[in-house]
């Protein structure tokens, strides 16, 4: 089956096939559990990495690979001496570039078949290994330069004449990004606590250990060859970012206190970009909300921090926010977004200048403060902090009192923050990495009216238009998470708000996580004309929360048989910034929807 420390591609490659087929999470988990325990622990991290479409965690900042469609045309025609033409004619036909490679590797592979004792004795193929094959694809990726485009032209036109006809279709969909096999990072972690756990019962272990180290291959690894005890000796490395904790939203000061035990710090809530600041010496890494690393976007911060944290090594959080150099006062979200360019940054830095205001402290020096309640961890971060004019601890106050709270609200709002944070300081205000609770409540400005708060949802499908928009996905189906079960579920269809450019890059957006059926972590009633798995996350705004017998988000919740779905809902924008995992949860739209119902019952009642 395979070598002592390598796998056969060809195992990947079937379990790959298995996996398009399921549409059962449960039967996907057993798939993975059967996967993991053929892996030799040596290639186990590769194996996790191909699986979730990746060369490693985003992080790691490893390229692109670089192979574009026409690229990957000519690497097929390459390896299978036939025309570009003639693949690109089977491609059409197809409407796969996988499974135009596949059946011309077939066809290439019966004209060579080995003839006389070599047929005989089986032939003499070397078997192609998930280690030559992750290997080649790095060699593929970090190939830059003078000649760079024909070295990555030979290494994936040579990947594919090793391979077989099954393999090479899924090396080419691996490069196209088009590997849809419906195994979220849950459905691993599961996986692994069943295969190497002894049950369901270690994958907390697992999963605590993966959130202060997100890199779930080298976390499957440790477990393979070291067992779930080493996990919980896993502390967070400066360097690797850690997943970051999360918040729930509400409205109401009194309830919102109640729920963080009586009495919470109270601080900014700003329109900012979050960053994971990690220091080791002279070395700054920054990392987004999603983990990736955004240092090179923030070469002043880099240097702000490299002098003004009191530690050798540590790892801080804060809020990166756009700021008028003249006024100091606080500007929006989207004049941040220039910072994304690529190059001239320090043109975007003297154009669009920052400030930091910092809210926690995660390591330093050797000591995970991550299991610390909020209060220590708060004292940790000052006296590591050097503040500056734009470098400092978020303002907050702590408070019992609702109409203080709501009170420092209004200064926040006041001052150009989007509101305000309200974080539970009793014992066990630990920081729960890469979870969402009530130990954090945002409270935001438009909460205070019905649906002018706007929420981030998933698109799961899509449905052609008509008129102008016609042969155009014009409408599309949205989702919001459940991360009880790890699941996305219908919440409303959205075709308005989009401009005739948004409309002309649907396509060139979604077409990248097209599907041919239903992705087994999505629950619909609505079938749409397209399917997508759900990686897209959108803000949309609506007139009001309502009841719904099509959708099933928070179906039978309310009441039997129906779920929530939101009318009139209009597009505002892409949010690039967020995983899927990080969209608006089942949970949130059904407190919005009892806040909504309770303010219309205390409107109509009689005076």
């Amino acid at each position: 089956m395979s070598t002592s420390k390598d796998l056969e591609f060809k195992v990947l490659a079937d379990a790959f096939e298995a996996m398009e087929r399921i549409t059962s999470r449960t039967q996907l988990t057993l798939l993975m559990v059967r996967l993991l325990k053929q892996t030799p622990p040596e290639v186990v991290d590769k194996v996790v990495y191909l699986i979730q479409g990746k060369l490693g965690p985003d992080w790691k900042g490893y390229p692109e690979l670089g192979v574009g469609e026409k690229m990957l045309v000519l690497a097929i025609a390459s390896a299978y001496k036939v025309s570009a033409s003639q693949v690109e004619k089977l491609y059409k036909s197809l409407g796969d570039l996988g499974s135009a490679a596949e059946k011309l590797a077939l066809k290439y592979r019966s004209q060579r078949r080995p003839m006389g004792l070599e047929a005989f004795m089986g032939g003499g193929e070397e078997k192609l290994t998930v280690t030559r094959v992750y290997n080649t694809l790095l060699r593929v990726a970090m190939a830059t330069g003078e000649g760079s485009r024909d070295l990555k032209l030979r290494l994936v036109a040579g990947l594919l004449t090793e391979a077989s006809p099954k393999e090479a279709k899924y090396i080419v969909r691996f490069i196209e990004g088009k590997l849809r096999l419906g195994v979220g990072d849950a459905t691993i972690l599961d996986a692994l606590a069943i295969a190497f756990g002894g049950g369901a019962h270690a994958r907390e272990v697992i999963e605590r250990a993966y959130n202060l180290r997100a890199d779930l291959g080298s976390i499957a690894r440790i477990v393979m060859e070291q067992g779930v005890e080493a996990l919980k000796d896993v502390k967070p490395q400066v360097g690797v970012p850690v997943r970051p904790m999360l918040a729930e939203r509400h409205n109401d000061p009194a309830e919102i206190l109640r729920k963080v035990g009586g009495r919470g710090l109270v601080e900014y809530k700003y329109d900012g970009e979050r960053g994971q600041i990690h220091k080791d010496g002279d070395k700054i890494y920054i990392f987004s909300r999603r983990l990736e690393n955004i240092t090179h976007m923030y070469p002043d911060v880099v240097e702000i921090a490299r002098k003004y944290i009191r530690a050798e090594k540590a790892i801080i959080e804060g809020e990166i926010v756009a700021i008028d150099p003249d006024t100091m006062e606080l500007r929006p979200f989207q004049e941040l977004m220039r910072r994304k360019r690529k190059h001239e940054i320090h043109k975007a830095m003297r154009e669009v200048p920052v400030a930091v205001f910092l809210f926690d402290a995660l390591y330093k020096d050797g000591e995970d403060l991550t299991m610390k309640p909020l209060p220590v961890r708060r004292k940790y971060l000052e006296e590591m902090i050097q503040a500056t004019e734009t470098w400092m601890p978020t303002p907050y106050i702590i408070t019992s009192d609702p109409e203080e709270l709501n009170k420092f609200f209004l200064k926040a709002i006041e001052d150009g923050a989007e509101g305000v944070m309200v974080k539970a300081i009793h014992d066990q205000s630990i920081y729960r990495a890469g979870a969402r609770g009530w130990l954090w409540i945002k409270f935001k400005r438009d909460y205070k009216s019905e649906m002018i708060d706007t929420v981030d949802l998933v698109v799961v499908g899509g449905f052609y238009g008509k008129g102008r928009r016609g042969g155009k996905i014009g409408t599309l189906l949205m989702a919001a998470y459940d991360p009880k079960t790890d699941t996305f579920k219908t919440v409303c269809k959205v075709g308005s708000g989009f401009t005739d450019e948004d409309l002309d890059r649907m396509e060139e957006i979604l077409g990248p996580y097209r599907i041919p059926h239903k992705h087994p972590r999505v629950e619909s009633k609505v079938e749409p004309d397209v399917w997508f798995a759900p990686a897209k996350v959108a803000e949309i705004i609506g007139a009001e929360l309502t009841l719904s017998p099509m959708h099933t988000c928070c179906l039978g919740k309310v009441k039997p048989g129906v779920g929530i779905s939101i009318r009139f809902p209009r597009f505002i924008r892409w949010r690039d910034d967020k995983n899927p995992e990080d969209a608006t949860t089942e949970e949130e739209l059904l407190e919005m929807y009892k806040r909504q119902l309770r303010k219309v019952e205390e409107e109509q009642a009689p005076t």
